[in-house]
């Protein structure tokens, strides 16, 4: 489901999105404003994700830095032991604090811009993730039982789709792809106008989908080759990464290492995903008040951090807040990621395909090669992911 909606949907939201951002070349809100009458509306939409998501994503962020550097200092194995992780959530200052450096990494590199920070962390971060990603993928691969394991990964068991699996599939590609949050659309901004926008799309899909793929692979063959493959393990959410994963390097040959090349990798990901979305509003501040980067950027932090506490400390003192029977930060994601950003993805398609014209968009796309799918994108964008999209939120509405 996920490779269907990100091969199907994914292409032509992010090659509008990117189309939208190089066409005004201005921050987000201001590029769907110029699109016409009710364009900003969607635009500050998109902004707003960013700003429900990014917060809860930091503290998930601290969590990472502080299991990194358990690790990394050859500490690991505490991090193994049961209660370890409930114990630190379940601090009151430790959590904050660590939100807290993760904010401040993601807005020193916000704050020198898109090529002297954005893109030169980038250049160098990249590369190295997807090196470790690698590494990690063939260590968990060579494992006794981890065969096993990649069965389980590859094989599909249709006994157990449900409609539920299409939702969180599709909630998946919207945030792995950064879609209908303003992120795309603030990079489309930045891009030359000399670039081909087709086969920029089709690069980072490709990318996407296959760092995706490599980290599966790597978690799920691990837990088979070291943890017996538990069906609970394999579905444990959150604790699968700060609870079972840590059990597992506990378990096997040079597991203190592996760990730290785990969590380092994760750390990466969570920056660069970080410090685009912090761009979104910082470039928007800068583009609507006027002000210098340092002072947006400054800006975006403390609200950042401000907005981060509920979650952070959503299990301890606040512990006893669940929203819904679910926990502040797990009610945020829901929020976030699989009703707001589809909302935003189906309004964006809508007024792109019947109030601006799709032919806007495809024309901003030919103007630096010739746009192949042209005409499979403007009918998606029209028709097919109204529908698809819609169909999902009406579905998940009725509980289906």
């Amino acid at each position: 489901c996920y490779l269907i909606v990100s091969l199907v949907l994914g292409f032509p939201i992010m090659a509008m999105e990117i189309a939208i951002g190089r066409r005004a070349a201005r921050a987000s809100i201001q590029s769907w404003h110029a699109l016409g009458k009710g364009g900003g509306a969607i635009g500050i939409l998109t902004a707003l994700i960013t700003l429900i998501t990014l917060p809860y994503y930091c503290v998930i962020g601290g969590w990472v830095i502080k299991y990194a550097l358990i690790f990394v200092s050859g500490a690991g194995l505490s991090a193994a032991e049961s209660g370890f992780f409930s114990g630190f959530i379940g601090q009151t200052a430790q959590p904050v604090i660590f939100q807290a450096v993760f904010i401040a990494a993601a807005a020193a590199v916000v704050l020198f811009g898109v090529k002297n920070g954005i893109e030169k962390a980038n250049k160098v971060l990249m590369p190295i993730l997807v090196v470790l990603a690698v590494v990690l993928a063939v260590y968990s691969l060579l494992a006794k039982g981890a065969a096993a394991g990649a069965i389980y990964y590859l094989r599909p068991d249709f006994s157990k789709f449900r409609f539920e699996t299409i939702l969180a599939a599709t909630g998946q590609m919207f945030y792995s792809l950064s879609l209908s949050s303003g992120i795309i659309v603030t990079y489309g901004a930045y891009l030359e106008r000399s670039a081909d926008i087709e086969r920029s799309v089709k690069q980072v899909e490709l990318f996407d989908i296959g760092i995706a793929f490599l980290s599966g692979l790597t978690i799920i063959c691990a837990l088979f080759a070291f943890s017996g493959g538990e069906e609970a393990a394999v579905s444990a959410g959150t604790g699968l990464m700060f609870e079972t994963m840590p059990a597992v390097f506990a378990a096997m040959p040079f597991g203190q290492a592996a760990g730290a090349l785990f969590f380092v990798l994760v750390l990466f990901a969570a920056l660069t995903s970080a410090i685009s979305m912090m761009e979104v509003n910082t470039a928007n501040i800068i583009g609507i008040f006027g002000i210098k980067r340092s002072a947006a950027a400054g800006i975006m932090a403390a609200v950042l951090f401000v907005l981060g506490i509920p979650s952070a400390l959503g299990y301890s003192v606040w512990s006893g807040v669940r929203p819904f029977g679910h926990s502040i930060l797990d009610f945020m994601d829901i929020v976030g990621n699989s009703v707001i950003t589809p909302v935003a993805a189906l309004l964006s398609c809508v007024y792109i395909g019947w109030v601006v014209g799709p032919s806007t968009i495809s024309d901003e796309i030919a103007r630096s090669s010739v746009f192949k799918r042209r005409r499979s994108f403007e009918f998606t964008i029209k028709y097919a992911a109204p529908i698809f999209i819609g169909g999902i939120l009406l579905g998940a509405a009725m509980g289906i």
